[in-house]
């Protein structure tokens, strides 16, 4: 998404365009992020967007700051999983609970119709 979109991106959409590029490999360990000041330009959004972004990903163990230097997608330990391969899983994650959450709606949807033709069941408050 460029400045010329009619709708600027948030930091959790940014978050997951990087962690879906590290995914990919497009960022691999040890590789800099483009700089917050630089990429928030771009994006035509405010640098705290882009920093609370990169933040977030932080948290999620994929990325590292480096005072003075950048952004840098996490070099593993040995043994330890990478965050490319953490990435691909965040966004598996994040997928199958956008599925349930649909599933879950439909439930909802389908229980308020069921008590519309029965009524509510006794013993059960009224919502």
């Amino acid at each position: 998404m460029d400045s010329q979109s009619k709708r600027k991106p948030n930091a959790r959409e940014i978050a997951a365009r990087i962690r879906d590029e590290i995914a990919t490999g497009t960022y691999g360990p040890g590789a800099r992020l483009p700089g917050a000041r630089a990429y928030a330009k771009k994006l035509g959004v405010a640098l705290m967007t882009v920093q609370n972004a990169y933040t977030q990903l932080q948290e999620e163990g994929l990325v590292e700051g480096v005072a003075g230097s950048g952004t840098y997608v996490r070099d593993p330990a040995p043994g330890e999983q990478g965050p490319r391969e953490a990435a691909q899983r965040l966004t598996e994650l994040q997928a199958e609970v956008a599925r349930v959450s649909t599933e879950l709606a439909g439930l909802v949807l389908r229980v308020k119709q069921l008590e519309a033709v029965v009524g509510p069941i006794k013993g059960e408050p009224d919502a």
